[in-house]
């Protein structure tokens, strides 16, 4: 019997490849988006035009690439990020896979521009279903400009399967905004179809919330900060008041990298837990920082899973950390209503150690021990007190001879009134009445106010469900 078994074409390796890694074109914009901060950009513009369908550019002003680099860079399982498999565990950067560029290549049309800094000229590639079509020396600004057009041109199945215009463009978005919040220290830009959409200075975590979610974001957060021997916390949670009915604001990033963690998130709602109205939940942006050896990133092809060497202790920590923001900041309830917030301790004195006060005592002193009194004592006691009776009213005959007995600057000292803790006035109180079972009739300043009982029980089904 023949051989059957054979080696698979590399252009076909690729396009399974891609299968995995890009599912719709926000998985290409967060690909190209990760190489560029690999590559230590400052600025990057990203530019979309029908939800990425068309076109997907990303620009940076990164290091760039050589001719060969930019050629390699195309090639399966080729990379810079790891150059062994102890280097999985102890990963620093984004795409560390080495097949991104080489599985979009296989669906789409690419075009690459690329300069170092060193060099005078850079490198232009088109590459066309994983076959390149030319390679010309270009003059290019500094660092990496790469187009993808006509995403899955060669595999129209895949390309039928994608959503309408608005939702692919809102998944290309949702990616944008988890690349842009862990990177607050680069400037990002987001275009679609000739419109810009974001544009994000560099800033601090939580301006770069403020400019991502809008100016009404910054009264909603709680600050969120903890530091162990195994893990690190920052970020913010938002106030409970504010909780949508959708996920849509809930984001992890561990050692700066997006991850979804079914676990983690259900120890936020356990923090949570009672704060929130039903069908709810919580959002937050909190920032998680673990030794790249106690994880392991390369679980999923999208990188968007992470396995921790210890997810219990993760969890009673994280808890922790978020159930004590939101009882700091006072927004847990407290069963002592009146509270008075005069007497917390100041934020100045919240590190100081307290100081045992130093107490004298008379080590001499004998309750049971009984004191002499003699007789001569309480004489001469007596004797003083009828001898001085008369000093006490000293002064008081000339004051009554020389005043004036008409009253005039008498005053009494009297206690201010209380106020009352009830309305004395009858005519005020307002009434209400009820008219047949089916009306409220209550009355107002401007005149009478009826309410149907049947409509408004209606209005408030609806406000609650």
């Amino acid at each position: 019997m023949a051989d059957i078994i054979q080696l698979l074409p590399d252009h076909v390796a690729n396009q399974i490849a891609a299968g995995e890694v890009v599912q719709r074109p926000a998985s290409v914009v967060k690909e190209l988006i990760e190489n560029a901060i690999d590559a230590d950009a400052t600025v990057i513009k990203l530019i979309i035009k029908d939800a990425g369908k068309t076109l997907i550019q990303v620009i940076d002003n990164g290091k760039g690439m050589s001719v060969t680099d930019a050629r390699l860079s195309f090639e399966r399982h080729a990379t810079s990020k790891i150059k062994a498999a102890e280097d999985l565990f102890n990963l620093h950067t984004k795409g560390f896979r080495g097949e991104a560029l080489a599985s979009i290549a296989a669906i789409a049309h690419v075009e690459l521009k690329t300069k170092q800094s060193q060099d005078e000229v850079g490198t232009h590639l088109k590459i066309e279903g994983s076959e390149v079509m030319s390679q010309e020396v270009v003059v290019t600004p500094n660092g990496t400009s790469i187009s993808v057009k006509n995403l899955f041109y060669n595999i129209p199945a895949r390309r039928n399967f994608l959503k309408s215009t608005t939702v692919e463009t809102r998944h290309i978005i949702d990616e944008f905004h988890r690349v842009t919040l862990a990177h607050p220290n680069i400037e990002f830009s987001l275009y679609n179809n000739g419109s810009e959409l974001f544009h994000l200075p560099i800033s601090n975590y939580r301006q770069r919330l403020v400019n991502t979610f809008g100016n009404k974001t910054n009264e909603k957060l709680v600050p969120v900060e903890e530091e162990t021997e195994v893990l690190k916390i920052s970020g913010f949670v938002v106030k409970p008041e504010f909780a949508k009915k959708t996920r849509g604001e809930q984001f992890f990033f561990v050692n700066n990298r997006f991850i979804k963690s079914s676990y983690l998130n259900h120890s936020v709602n356990a923090a949570f837990d009672g704060l929130l109205r039903p069908h709810t939940h919580a959002s937050y942006f909190l920032y998680l920082t673990v030794d790249p050896k106690s994880i392991d990133i390369n679980i999923h092809p999208t990188k968007t899973e992470i396995k921790f060497d210890d997810e219990h202790t993760l969890y009673a920590i994280l808890r922790s950390a978020v159930k004590h923001s939101l009882g700091q900041f006072n927004i847990a309830p407290v069963l002592d209503f009146e509270r008075d917030k005069n007497l917390d301790t100041p934020y100045s004195y919240q590190q100081k150690t307290g100081q045992a006060p130093m107490v004298e005592v008379d080590r001499a002193f004998n309750p049971f021990r009984e004191e002499k009194v003699s007789s001569n004592t309480g004489q001469s006691f007596k004797k003083d007190l009828t001898n001085g009776w008369e000093s006490l009213y000293v002064g008081l005959e000339s004051k009554s001879n020389t005043g004036s007995n008409d009253f005039s600057e008498l005053h009494f000292e009297s206690d201010d009134e209380a106020p009352s803790m009830f309305n004395d006035d009858v005519k005020d109180a307002q009434k209400t009445f009820q008219l047949k079972n089916k009306y409220i009739i209550n009355t107002i300043k401007s005149g009478m106010l009826v309410i149907d009982q049947h409509r408004a029980h209606q209005r408030v089904l609806y406000e609650v469900h």
